[in-house]
């Protein structure tokens, strides 16, 4: 899964160059972001009392210079996507072909090898990228927001945390664990379900492609209705674990929205400080908490991810990919 694509001189220029560019961009999305908090601050001030801050000409200079970050922002993103996919796919490209000499010259059977090829490689790929990006624009988000909530956090007069140092921060930090801990609990099942839900898929899948070269004796009423029988078993399983877990998830996420609102808000209202400066606190405050919770965020790729993992490193084992590279003959399938 991985030494194919990183390993393997064919692809560093992809994997290595490829990489760094994507990094560069996400370091260029997150300068931007830092400069939407420093407007946010000045534009929300304005708001608050327009006329001792320049007024409707002023206002309009704000909005322009708000286009001036948005275009940008807008292109660098829609570019990173598209060039992350191409990324993936040629990860993809590389895992495939690097199994097929392997799976072409062993005799064992493997369950649901062609699924597990063509469909768990993509499938790999893909949420890797999705989780991947994800972490690392979390991480840049940490090194570029935690010093701004930090400072910001000197304007805090709520109680019992008026007086400690970086506040918003630890409070970000520690509502954020303790959501990753419980999400943790309960959905503790969800890598296991989705595990067997694809080797019922494979076994459904199977019977379908031998019943298109023979119907006579593949693909008949009784066996699609027991194997379907037992994906439907699964999925309603999997639906019910997926149903509390989303239950706790939607209700951390909305709670969450109004924790830097309880926190500054009193602060505003005894003029301790500007609606700009409990703005930029806000958003701030949502950057690190998302960074936090990038991982509870992306939960349910990171358990179908676990289960594809699974599925690939016994697929892995099945076929010999990871012993000595002259045991499997290398054949023209690669290109």
């Amino acid at each position: 899964m991985w030494r194919s694509f990183f390993t393997d001189k064919k692809w560093m220029y992809w994997s290595y160059g490829g990489g760094l560019l994507i990094l560069i961009l996400i370091v260029f999305q997150t300068w931007l972001s830092v400069q939407f908090n420093t407007w946010y601050g000045s534009f929300y001030d304005l708001l608050q009392k327009p006329p001792e801050t320049g007024g409707l000409e002023q206002f309009y200079e704000r909005l322009t210079f708000f286009l001036y970050l948005a275009i940008p922002y807008v292109t660098i993103i829609s570019f990173t996507n598209w060039f992350t996919r191409m990324w993936t796919f040629r990860w993809r490209e590389s895992i495939t072909f690097s199994y097929m000499p392997y799976w072409r010259n062993v005799d064992v059977k493997v369950e649901g090898a062609s699924q597990r090829i063509q469909e768990d490689c993509r499938d790999f790929a893909n949420i890797v990228e999705n989780i991947g990006l994800d972490i690392v624009r979390a991480i840049m988000t940490l090194i570029a927001f935690l010093p701004i909530l930090w400072t910001l956090s000197e304007n805090v007069v709520a109680p019992y945390i008026e007086n400690i140092s970086g506040s918003l921060v630890w409070v970000a930090l520690l509502v954020s664990l303790g959501g990753l801990t419980i999400s943790w609990f309960v959905g503790i099942k969800l890598p296991g379900l989705e595990y067997n839900n694809q080797k019922a898929e494979a076994a459904f899948r199977k019977e379908l492609v031998y019943g298109e070269d023979d119907r006579t004796r593949y693909a008949l009423a009784p066996s699609v209705l027991k194997l379907f029988t037992g994906i439907r078993f699964n999925y309603h399983r999997l639906f019910l674990h997926y149903g509390y877990f989303d239950l706790w998830s939607i209700l951390y996420r909305q709670i969450f929205v109004i924790v830097p609102f309880l926190i500054m808000g009193p602060g505003l209202f005894t003029g301790a400080y500007t609606l700009g400066i409990m703005m930029r606190a806000v958003n701030a405050f949502g950057e690190i908490k998302d960074a936090f919770n990038v991982f509870l965020y992306n939960w349910v790729q990171i358990n179908k991810l676990r289960s594809i993992h699974k599925r690939l490193s016994e697929f892995e084992l099945a076929i010999g990919f990871n012993k000595t590279l002259g045991k499997a003959k290398k054949t023209d399938v690669r290109v």
